[in-house]
């Protein structure tokens, strides 16, 4: 189809439940594209009725890219997914066909089209710190990078031990403040995105159907083969598979392990909501409508004319749940 090397990435983002896997393949279709997933949990060999990867019947001939590319016992690394995203969506580019990404998480798609850069690592500042997060607690961390990045700390919650530890060892080892490594809204990889918006009531109702499908599915043999095997801290913490784990300990009931899936998967929905929701170029869709596809194809078109500016010089542009 003759891509320029200036191709905008379509890129589908916005909360978990609302369909971005759907719209990302149909529009795969439309555009003669192939799908490059942004879902953090998606790269993980094994991990598939808890995150909804869709199967390969499901991806109907389409190519996906960035899935399961690590053994549940790894740990994911934002840069290591940037490189091997990047180089995907260039070669996607290369054979002359489209890339669409897909994903609900936040860091991953910012590293994937934004500028971001990745600070090094030092084991031996990093163990100081993690016994200092066993000694004196995470709060005790929270305070001092506080005092050190109050914009870092403004984003890090006190109980985020992971999160804190790596800000204050960035901190250490380029003595510049942590959040000067974020990500800005600026393009590195240039992109249109779309985010698919939902009415909360609607939303919360999807999300129980959809923890009610995985266990129909056989969410549990799926956990127990992934326990056997070895997972992971990243792996064992995601919603839907921690609680699973819990029930194997004798920690919950798989009563209580079900309502906990659908609690933690509503507050990851707000939380993805929250992180879409501040970015300006996010266009929002509403993930109910009847022309959808259409809708998202005409925003791309506009993009690729160049007639497509941010999304808050819409006239009513959708920001959070339920607006």
């Amino acid at each position: 189809m003759g891509l320029g090397r200036m191709t905008l990435v379509v890129t589908v983002v916005g909360p978990t439940a609302t369909g971005k896997s759907d719209l990302a393949l149909a529009l795969a279709h439309e555009l003669g594209g192939e799908v490059v997933n942004a879902d953090a949990l998606q790269l993980y060999r094994g991990m598939d009725i808890g995150t909804a990867k869709l199967t390969v019947p499901e991806r109907q001939g389409v190519p996906h890219h960035q899935l399961d590319v690590l053994d549940p016992s790894q740990d994911a690394s934002v840069a290591d997914y940037q490189a091997g995203a990047r180089a995907d969506i260039a070669a996607v580019h290369a054979r002359g066909a489209r890339a669409v990404a897909v994903g609900g998480s936040g860091l991953y798609v910012r590293a994937l089209l934004d500028q971001m850069e990745f600070p090094g690592t030092d084991p031996e500042v990093r163990a100081r710190l993690e016994a200092r997060v066993e000694a004196e607690g995470s709060r005790a961390l929270h305070a001092e990078l506080e005092a050190r990045d109050p914009v870092a700390a403004a984003g890090i919650g006190p109980r985020n031990a992971r999160r804190l530890v790596r800000a204050l060892e960035v901190i250490e080892l380029t003595g510049r403040r942590y959040s000067a490594s974020l990500p800005q809204h600026v393009y590195e990889v240039p992109a249109v995105q779309l985010g698919l918006d939902c009415d909360r009531g609607v939303l919360d109702e999807r999300i129980e159907r959809r923890v009610a499908r995985m266990w129909e599915q056989g969410l549990v043999e799926e956990v127990r083969a992934l326990a056997d095997w070895g997972i992971g801290r990243t792996a064992s913490r995601a919603v839907g598979y921690a609680e699973v784990l819990a029930t194997f300990r004798g920690e919950l009931t798989e009563d209580e392990a079900r309502a906990a899936v659908a609690a933690g998967t509503r507050r990851l929905a707000r939380k993805q909501m929250g992180w879409f929701g501040r970015d300006p170029r996010v266009h929002w869709l509403d993930a109910r409508a009847p022309d959808l596809v259409e809708q998202a194809l005409a925003l791309v078109a506009r993009a690729d004319a160049g007639t497509l500016g941010l999304a808050t010089d819409d006239p009513a542009p959708r920001r959070s749940l339920g607006s």
